[in-house]
């Protein structure tokens, strides 16, 4: 059997970073963890073959060669996956078609005669025998979480490495809290399910001796959601990098109250893990309560900022706008926020109703929701009706992002990070890479581009007074350049 399996294009988003990664000469983020785990999963003596269309065009010739096209995806990527399940229609190649983008909305592609939907674990055995037998159902649905310690290592063999900027492993899914807007537990349940710590290092093993030295992203929904194995894991980690010693770091998502968590603060750090991604959310302690951010609404969240920045990771952050409490002056208090508490990478969205959450239930229920999501809430774009006038959250947000990613409220967000920042832990290499991009920088941001004077107040800054920080600071420079183009054509 050949099976095709293909990667939907990623729209220009927050988190695509394609507006710097022809800075360090990459192609695209990450690969298809997914693609890579369900390839793991098929029969050996099967031809398989992978195209993710961030690196590559899909051809017909490759459609053409294939007997299945195995088509995944997430909710933004809707309409490049229907572009390509219309090309494999039109050249009679059947598609099954699984992930996130299906398992909640398969309803809206009648073009695609086949569906796993759910995570694919307990069903691609039946699966296999079905398209074996030449007997393939319409779909083949989860009805329970599966033991993700059984999970195989991803088929790294299938897709470049030098094309991506980071590699994806996952360790656990499922959160144990349960925010109203949040699709995980819709996704993956309430209880984490962990691999065993010696299956994440043979994944990381396999990354290792194909060549991979620079950093892996722990792709798990909340990283800490069960402390006693992650205990475990960071334990085995530690030791795994003092007997290989690694260049690789590490970066991952974490629930705000790992700021309480000393002792797994500094396993990470140990570790090697480097920045963790943070839901704060809001300031506003009536919006946490009304989406039952309970891990949030109790504690000062720029003491906990502060926290995990002093313990030697930087905090990415993740803030909303439009909840139902949001004042009319939320857009001055979460600016206030960012800048103050220095999370340099702040992803702010307004809020969306995703597929089956509680939150759009609730709205369903009460007559606001308008339209399905479009999987990226930093598009301006609203599905449902807000509390607050619309016209003045649109503008309010454009505006918010706009001020936070101006170079001068940029940098100073930098600036104010590296003062609470301890850089400490084991070191990642220094690539020709990423010499490459600080060379280009000098250019691209301290000369072509508006806000070279903040620019190079930053790097003179930098070096003459924390010279250790001065790597991450024109990382975070480069890294700056993409949201700013984001904002800027909000």
């Amino acid at each position: 059997m050949k099976i095709l399996l293909v990667y939907p294009c990623s729209p220009d988003t927050f988190w695509s970073f394609k507006h710097v990664l022809r800075f360090v000469s990459k192609r695209a983020a990450f690969p298809p963890l997914g693609l890579l785990t369900v390839a793991a999963l098929l029969p050996s003596d099967w031809e398989l073959k992978l195209v993710d269309t961030n690196v590559e065009p899909l051809e017909d010739r490759d459609i053409a060669w294939a007997d299945w096209v195995f088509l995944s995806g997430m909710i933004v990527h809707k309409n490049s996956a229907r572009e390509i399940a219309l090309r494999c229609a039109a050249l009679g190649r059947p598609v099954v078609a699984g992930g996130p983008l299906f398992t909640t909305g398969y309803r809206d592609f009648p073009e695609i005669p086949h569906f796993v939907l759910g995570e694919a674990e307990d069903l691609v055995d039946a699966l296999v025998a079905d398209m074996r037998a030449g007997q393939v159902k319409a779909t083949y649905r989860a009805t329970a979480f599966p033991d993700v310690s059984r999970a195989p290592v991803p088929r790294w063999d299938l897709v470049e490495l030098r094309h991506y900027v980071t590699m994806p492993v996952q360790f656990s899914r499922g959160c144990p809290f349960d925010c109203e807007f949040c699709d995980i537990v819709v996704m993956n349940g309430r209880v984490p399910r962990t691999k065993r710590p010696e299956q994440v290092i043979a994944e990381l093993e396999v990354l290792r001796h194909a060549g991979w030295r620079d950093m892996v992203f722990i792709v798990d929904d909340n990283f800490i959601g069960n402390k006693k194995r992650v205990r475990e894991l960071l334990g085995a980690l530690v030791d795994w990098r003092e007997r290989t010693r690694p260049t690789m770091g590490f970066l991952t998502e974490a629930s705000v109250n790992l700021a309480d968590q000393d002792d797994l603060l500094d396993l990470m750090v140990r570790a090697g893990f480097k920045k963790v991604f943070v839901g704060l959310e809001t300031p506003v302690t009536e919006s946490l309560e009304e989406c039952h951010k309970v891990q949030n609404s109790k504690r000062d969240l720029a003491d906990a900022v502060r926290a995990i920045q002093g313990a030697g990771l930087e905090v990415m952050g993740g803030f909303i706008v439009g909840f139902d409490h949001d004042p009319l002056d939320i857009f001055r208090r979460q600016f206030e926020f960012i800048q103050r508490s220095g999370v340099v990478t702040a992803m702010v969205g307004l809020l969306t109703a995703l597929p089956q959450t509680r939150l759009y239930e609730r709205l369903a229920r009460e007559g606001r929701m308008l339209a399905d999501s479009i999987g990226d809430n930093t598009a301006a774009v609203l599905n449902f009706v807000p509390r607050l006038d619309r016209t003045h959250l649109f503008d309010g947000y454009r505006e918010l992002m706009r001020s936070l990613y101006s170079p001068e409220n940029y940098y100073r967000r930098v600036r104010a990070f590296l003062a609470a920042w301890r850089p400490c832990g084991p070191s990642t290499r220094l690539a020709w890479s990423d010499v490459r991009a600080f060379l280009h920088s000098l250019w691209a941001l301290g000369v072509l581009r508006r806000g070279r004077i903040a620019f190079w107040r930053l790097f003179w800054a930098t070096l003459i007074v924390r010279p250790r920080k001065f790597r991450v600071a024109m990382e975070l420079a480069i890294i700056g350049h993409h949201f700013r183009t984001v904002a800027e054509r909000l």
